[in-house]
């Protein structure tokens, strides 16, 4: 499933996102850049040690990463070139600017595509984890920041959502048939 604004193509599939054949893939990563389960844990076993020794790099050069923002680092053994690392929020019931920061994720994971030149990307559902943020409001979120991003930025040729399972496929698919209008 998918559908286009300006000249880069979003796609919606169900799969594992280490094993996407695309520039980068955006791994939903914690502050410390340290590793970790889920989505973070699979990125790191499947790239190798050379994505958590730039990591450590980060590490040591700026403490981490904050919640919203983004680093990028190599993908190591991965079929992608980049690991662009988010740090999403957790989910405190919305009060705690959850929205801003998870949209914030994806636009300065985007902004780091571009200045590397990126033109393919692939992301995962960010936060929607451990870090508990809801699969449907977290989906419109992703949709609506990347999608304005790429009203304002043409360099990608494809925007690729990863879902891992079946269910969280079908939210994103609901949603991006409910905006196409908007779109």
């Amino acid at each position: 499933m998918g559908k286009k604004v300006n000249q880069t193509h979003i796609t919606l599939t169900q799969g594992d996102i280490t094993q996407q054949h695309v520039s980068a893939i955006t791994n939903a990563a914690n502050s410390r850049l340290a590793g970790g389960g889920g989505v973070d844990g699979a990125i790191h076993r499947a790239g190798g040690p050379a994505i958590m020794t730039e990591c450590d790099q980060i590490r040591q050069e700026r403490g981490g990463c904050p919640t919203g923002q983004a680093v990028i680092t190599t993908g190591g053994d991965l079929y992608a070139d980049y690991v662009i690392h988010t740090v999403g929020p957790v989910w405190e019931g919305g009060k705690s600017s959850e929205p801003e920061l998870l949209a914030s994720c994806y636009r300065q994971s985007l902004k780091l595509a571009v200045e590397n030149g990126i033109k393919t990307i692939a992301f995962p559902s960010i936060s929607t984890g451990v870090y508990g943020y809801p699969m449907e409001k977290a989906a419109v979120v992703a949709i609506e920041a990347v999608t304005l991003f790429l009203k304002e930025n043409e360099r990608f040729s494809e925007v690729r959502f990863v879902l891992f399972n079946a269910d969280d496929l079908k939210q994103y698919q609901r949603l991006f048939l409910s905006n196409q209008p908007k779109i």
